[in-house]
């Protein structure tokens, strides 16, 4: 049995409440864009959840513990729908349209676990 690698991010999103609720409305299950899941799940994220507080958005995402992250987070951005997705949401964040998700959602550093 393989294990998994916990990788968790952060980004900000614009100081608009309006913007805010509607990014909120579009991660629903209902609303969520069916190729960008997929595609998650294509290059090995096996778990992803994101998190909101005021405008700071917190991800924790999962790769099995063979998967390269880069390499995947690569890939990611090669799949079909990606780089429009990515387009599409930049205005509701503190980023460039042009960003991959790799380059806008920045790795954080764990410094602290109970043993």
């Amino acid at each position: 049995m393989s294990s998994t690698k916990r990788y968790c991010k952060t980004l900000q999103l614009e100081d608009d409440p309006k913007l805010i609720e509607e990014y909120i409305n579009l991660h629903k299950p209902e609303n969520a864009w069916p190729e960008i899941s997929a595609g998650m799940k294509e290059v090995g994220i096996l778990e992803m959840e994101i998190y909101l507080k005021g405008t700071s958005l917190f991800m924790i995402m999962e790769l099995d513990e063979k998967v390269d992250h880069d390499s995947a987070m690569n890939k990611l951005n090669t799949l079909p729908r990606q780089k429009e997705w990515e387009m599409f949401v930049s205005r509701f964040q503190k980023t460039s349209s042009t960003n991959s998700a790799n380059e806008k959602w920045v790795l954080m550093d764990r410094i602290y676990k109970l043993e």
